[in-house]
């Protein structure tokens, strides 16, 4: 059988005078980009899931500030400056649990304030220049952590995840699905079992889909199997990608993510987060203080236009859940791993000591 074509798909990429993103929403089926030409545009891009994934959310938001400059690039500096706040603000709001989207923020808004000197032309380019770095500086961490993480599967393993922590959800390369892919690229057989993750089906729509067109090979199963291929040892390792990290290595990630962590731990297999430094919050000491977005139940009554629930059921639909540190065996960083997280060993490696 002659595998299928691979297809490489920018995440985001900018034409100027715009960010364009492809829309999450329509993969597998159809591959169509969203234009954003203002802050607005790309809110309301995060907050539909046109863009997924906190990596990649932060990466957007920074191009959703530097739209903004630009569309006032010719504006007298207070004018400019007033422009600019409600900007960040609506942008600030559009997911509250990734972490990445206020640290993407708090660098563009610290360039603003750093650059008093520049005329209004001079900073909206420069704030251009920093969003394109921030995408660019994605890609490197997460080819980094590739790298650390790869070492930890072995060769023929067979590798569970869960949500969608790859290409598609980064400026590229993937956290997750980064680590499976630099474990291929050294040359080892990796098998990946990708849960759909209900309700908006990452995994079966978007993991699946990315390991189809590369060639990796991949199981799809539903989220309520993840137990039973434990239990027969037909998983080697858990990796996750994360939200947010709070300081003593409690990890937010996509709901479901809590019950994988608990069902590997009791089989004895380990639980890994693929997480760069920027989603780590030291600013949150456990995961009891992390923001969890409740999202429309509509996202759990039925898919777009199919609907299968009763009309008129009550409906709960929180968007993540907490795993908590005991549970994870490591943190994958770029700066290496973090193994059995905690506050002390967490703060070491944010200061720069290279992990172990």
């Amino acid at each position: 059988m002659t595998p299928p074509p691979k297809q490489t798909v920018e995440t985001l990429r900018w034409r100027d005078p715009q960010l364009e993103m492809v829309d999450q929403r329509l993969l597998p089926h159809r591959i169509e980009f969203v234009p954003c030409a203002s802050a607005a545009d790309v809110a309301q891009a995060i907050k539909d899931m046109v863009v997924r994934g906190a990596p990649a959310i932060g990466c957007a938001a920074a191009y959703g500030i530097a739209l903004e400059a630009l569309q006032h690039r010719d504006a007298d500096a207070a004018v400019f400056h007033a422009a600019m706040g409600p900007a960040f603000d609506r942008l600030a709001a559009s997911r509250p649990t990734a972490v990445n989207l206020f640290w993407a923020l708090s660098r563009m808004r610290s360039l603003i304030r750093h650059s008093a000197e520049l005329t209004t032309p001079d900073l909206a380019d420069a704030l251009l220049a920093l969003a394109h770095e921030i995408l660019a500086e994605d890609v490197r961490i997460n080819r980094a952590m590739g790298a650390h993480g790869a070492a930890l599967l072995a060769d023929g393993a067979r590798v569970l995840t869960h949500c969608n922590a790859g290409a598609l959800a980064t400026g590229g390369h993937g956290t997750a699905l980064g680590v499976i892919r630099s474990a291929v690229n050294a040359g080892k057989r990796i098998h990946v079992i990708a849960d759909e993750t209900r309700p908006f089906l990452q995994g079966a729509r978007l993991t699946a889909w990315e390991m189809v067109q590369e060639n990796i090979p991949v199981t799809l199963i539903t989220d309520n199997m993840s137990g039973f291929l434990m239990s027969r040892g037909e998983v080697d390792a858990v990796i996750v990608g994360a939200d947010r990290v709070a300081a003593n290595g409690d990890v937010a990630n996509k709901i479901g993510t809590y019950m994988v962590a608990v069902l590997a731990r009791r089989h004895g297999i380990p639980f890994y987060v693929a997480c760069p430094l920027s989603t780590i919050d030291l600013t949150i000491a456990d995961g009891s203080g992390i923001p969890i977005e409740e999202r429309a139940a509509s996202e759990v009554t039925g898919y777009r236009e199919h609907q299968w629930a009763a009309p008129g059921v009550a409906v709960r639909n929180p968007s993540f859940d907490v795993t908590p540190a005991e549970l994870v065996t490591a943190l994958i960083t770029e700066r290496g791993i973090i193994k059995r997280p905690d506050t002390r060993t967490i703060q070491s490696v944010m200061a720069g000591t290279p992990a172990r």
